[in-house]
Order: C-alpha cells, then structure tokens, then sequence
C-alpha cells in the first residue's frame, strides 16, 4: 500500500474535507503540509459536521495527525480548534496531535499588519482572509520567526520579539499606525507556550519512523493550484506553494515517499476574493449553482465566486502539481442546468492559446472559449455507482478526462463519504 497527497487542483474549496476523510479512513496517518488557519474543511461524518482549519482531518477518527514545519501555525486558534472540537466529542491529545518543534508561529501582530495592509490596499486588495498567514511567511523566510520550539526558553522569545519589532513596527509606523508593545506580546507568547509545547515534536524523526514502518500516511493540501505562490494567479494567492511538490518538504520527508497524487476537482468552478476568473457567471445560472453548492467560505462565510469548469486550466494545474488522477466532487450541483459549458481554450490578444498566462494582464484578459455538453436534468446526488448516473453525466465526465489529460480516481455525488464512486483506490499504488 502506498501514500497519498491530496491538493486542490481550482482555487480551492474543490471539497477536499470529505475526500481526505474518506482517505483518512484508510489512512495510519494524516500530515498538514502547508498552509495555516485560512483552510477551511468540512467533514460530515454519521451526520454531524466537522469544520477544520489548522487540525488534520485524521484526528476526528483518532489517527495520528501532524502538523508539519511547512504550516504556519497560529497557537491560539489552534487551541480554540481542540476547544471546539472537543466540544463534539473528538479528544485530541498529544499522542495523537503532533505539531513540528521547527514550525513557524503567527502572532497577533501578523494578523493585525495583514487587516492593515488590505484596508490601505483599496482597489488592488488581494483579498486574504486577514488571519496573518502572509505576514507570518515573509517571517519565516526573513529568518525573523518565532518556531515552536522557541516556546520553551524566555531568553528566545525576548531575543526574537526585538527582532520581529525592528521590523513589524518600522512598518506600523510607515502606515500611521500604533506600534507593538514588546512587553504585552512577550507576556502573551509566554501564557500560551505551556498550553502548545505539550504537543510540540521533531516530526521528521516521526516521519521517518512511519515510513520504516510502511504506514500509510495521508499528505492533507490546502488552497488549490492556481493559488499557488508559484504557479497561481500571482499576486492573487496564498503565501505558500500549495501543489503536490511541498508535501515532502512541508512534511519534514523526502520526495520519494509522496506517492499517488490525488487532485480533488469540482465538476464546475469557484473563487474566494480577488483575482482573475475567466469562466465567472455572473447571471442567473451563478447564482444557481452558488446556492445549489452552498458555496460560502468555511471560515469566512465569504460568499464565493461561481463558474463553469475551466479545463485548460485544471490541465496546467495537473501539470505543475504532478496530479495522477482526480476526485470530482459536486457533480449533482449540475444536475438542474439545461446545458453544460467547459472552458476548452481561451482567446488571448486574436489568437487561440491552450494555457493560463502567468501575467496578471494576460491572466486578466483571456476570454474563454467554450464546449457545450448536453447535460442530463436528472438526479445524480447519492449514485454509488456508474450504473446509477445517467449517461449524459457519464459523458461529461469522460469530456473532462480527455480534456485535462487525467483519469478520475473518486467521483463524490454528496457531501456524506459513502456517496462516493471509486474508481481507483489511490492507497492501492
């Protein structure tokens, strides 16, 4: 049995909280690679919700889950995140939560700079979640951060808090705004430590031992793709590399161990924020398909941008994040339309081009070029086979397969895990 790495192949919110669950079942153990808090997973399980941000998904069925040095890791929600779930009866303790010692924290301060910086920003607002998961990367990378395992010696946190407010409030200062107070956050990383440190662990010794062990371990995306800091709709993305290519540096393994890449893809498109978004449908039918899939944020309630598949990107995105094959969820949101449109190229300055330009001008000036499909106006939620789709839907879904240039390993039909075709087990390679 091998492993699996679980990415979103759009601009996130594909529905990677129920597939990863469903893995996770098979699964020794799952691994956060990337990210913070601003991920949003939802797991219905027995018919109760489960709404994650920063826990693997593993730790509501009691597998071992960790948080790996490629996450920013805010303390403070993450303890409100154990509160909370506890609250539904999932005990999350240090033998099964194991959080890296060499992972980054964010602080008040990077949450406050980020709300800052996206109100100055006026029309040019990337539009973050404010929660300070940039701030605390350009930290990270500025070799100013504050890991976890700095929480055990006060001489660390105080030698590192002047270093961050060398920085941080230089730029408070820039924007009018009030600055720091050393003495305040010092006091606040210290009330907070002993409550972390217990779950504090040099993961990559884990890791190994888990892969000398041939567990099957879970590697948990956040974001999609085309937020990728890399290869996304630059400046319009996440702050970390979100493709299947930081699975083993964000999980303190090597390359080799990453195994099946699972692309999770929905069977139409959607966007959070700011950016470019060629396929939007801003009439009747975005609205349809917007309420149909209950497409708000997870964290926050943010209401999403809706629209029809796009596969010359979803191809490029299969591309650039080694995707063997993908999960397409939320089929029966399509189930009421009376014609389906994919994205199969787009028109660029007169010509036909066949990728997603990585210019924000050409990234904002493709015009897409679409396919119609005839669509099937029946019920497929719940289908738990191929023999119960009708076969209109059958044919979009060998349409998207030629056209992205990949097989579909899981098609999901509802948000409850047993409503889920499986094509191929990815644990099975």
């Amino acid at each position: 049995m091998g492993n699996v790495a679980v990415v979103g192949s759009q601009w996130g919110d594909e529905g990677k909280g129920k597939i990863v669950d469903w893995l996770s079942e098979r699964a020794d153990a799952v691994v956060r690679f990337q990210g913070g808090h601003n991920a949003g997973h939802t797991l219905v399980i027995d018919g109760k919700t489960y709404k994650l941000s920063l826990l693997p998904s593993g730790v509501v069925r009691g597998k071992l889950s960790i948080i790996g040095p490629g996450v920013v890791v805010d303390p403070w929600a993450l303890l409100a995140e154990i509160k909370r779930v506890g609250e539904q009866g999932v005990k999350v303790t240090a033998d099964v939560l194991k959080v890296a010692d060499n992972a980054s924290l964010i602080l008040p301060l990077h949450g406050r700079l980020d709300q800052a910086r996206e109100s100055a920003a006026g029309s040019a607002l990337i539009g973050t979640t404010g929660r300070g998961i940039g701030p605390a990367y350009e930290d990270k990378v500025g070799r100013r951060a504050i890991r976890v395992c700095d929480l055990s010696s006060d001489d660390t946190i105080a030698y590192k808090v002047e270093r961050l407010l060398a920085h941080h409030n230089a730029l408070y200062r820039g924007m009018g705004q009030p600055e720091v107070d050393g003495a305040e956050l010092i006091a606040q990383i210290k009330e907070i430590a002993p409550k972390i440190l217990p779950f504090a662990a040099p993961v990559w010794e884990i890791m190994a031992d888990a892969r000398r062990d041939r567990l099957r371990i879970l590697f948990e995306g956040a974001q999609g793709a085309m937020l990728d800091v890399d290869h996304g709709t630059y400046p319009y993305v996440t702050s970390s590399n979100t493709v299947s290519g930081q699975a083993a540096a964000g999980s303190s393994i090597g390359p080799g161990a990453v195994g099946y890449v699972l692309g999770i893809t929905k069977a139409y498109t959607t966007r959070v924020g700011s950016g470019p978004f060629p396929t939007e449908l801003t009439d009747d039918i975005g609205e349809l398909m917007g309420a149909r899939g209950h497409e708000f944020g997870v964290n926050t309630g943010r209401k999403r941008r809706c629209g029809w598949f796009d596969a010359v990107m979803v191809r490029q995105a299969i591309k650039t994040g080694g995707i063997t094959g993908i999960a397409l969820t939320k089929l029966d949101v399509l189930d009421t339309l009376t014609e389906i449109k994919v994205c199969v190229g787009y028109e660029y300055n007169g010509t036909r081009i066949h990728r997603f330009p990585s210019g924000m001008a050409g990234q904002a000036a493709v015009k897409p070029i679409y396919e119609t499909i005839p669509a099937w106006n029946c019920s497929t939620r719940g289908a738990r086979s191929w023999a119960q789709l009708p076969a209109e839907a059958v044919k979009y879904i060998r349409r998207i397969e030629e056209l992205i240039e990949a097989p579909v390993a899981l098609l999901s039909t509802s948000p409850e895990r047993d409503d889920t075709i499986l094509v191929r087990d990815p644990f099975a390679d």
